[in-house]
């Protein structure tokens, strides 16, 4: 089947998604849904979660590994003319929530695997939700980000990201690292918390602005 454009996502929260409808009923274009049978159906994975598989772009061939922890449907990318891996909510500097730990951590240990196999210029994520001072991010719905973390990391932080989440294991909590901030536990007080401290940024925001 000819496709014009393929509407993937790295993963199926919501804020990666919402553009769909925009595309729905183009011609020659196909949105892949953001359940994980039809990720795995039309990338033509047979190992869920564990498999990589090629995506021909018409002369340009992409790897995707399955990367679950963060979602259950997520991939990562990886494109070996650029370099570039490209690793969703899963790795970024921000917030990293691991919704299913053990499968994050499968993931980090694959990811780190196949990027030692392979030349890796830069890991970039979907978000930039950490500062450039090391340790702090920005709250929650931050539409004014000054001094920012610059987006692409390394394979360096890859690992230390994995390395991190290791050391973790099955404790619950928050674990505050320079680059990132890794959430093991998104139980209610976590979640008001930071939705308190986004609420409170935008309202000083707005009184600013008075």
């Amino acid at each position: 089947m000819f496709h014009a454009l393929i509407v993937a996502h790295t993963h199926g929260h919501g804020d990666h998604v919402a553009g769909d409808t925009q595309f729905a009923g183009c011609p020659a274009t196909t949105i892949v849904g953001r359940e994980p049978e039809a990720v795995q159906a039309f990338f033509g994975f047979e190992q869920w979660p564990t498999g990589t598989v090629g995506s021909d772009l018409g002369g340009r061939v992409l790897e995707l590994i399955a990367a679950t922890g963060h979602h259950k449907s997520a991939v990562t990318i990886y494109d070996p003319w650029t370099g570039i891996l490209l690793t969703g909510d899963t790795v970024m500097p921000g917030r990293l929530y691991a919704f299913d730990f053990d499968a994050f951590t499968d993931t980090l240990d694959r990811l780190v695997a196949f990027s030692s196999a392979r030349k890796v210029n830069h890991v970039l994520g979907c978000h930039i939700e950490m500062t450039a001072e090391p340790g702090r991010d920005f709250p929650l719905g931050a539409t004014f980000q000054p001094n920012e973390h610059a987006l692409a990391m390394t394979t360096a932080q890859l690992i230390e990201v994995r390395d991190a989440t290791k050391k973790i294991g099955g404790q619950k909590g928050v674990f505050v690292h320079d680059d990132f901030i890794i959430y093991s536990d998104m139980r209610m007080r976590n979640q008001l918390k930071m939705m308190s401290r986004g609420l409170a940024h935008r309202l000083g925001q707005r009184l600013r602005r008075i």
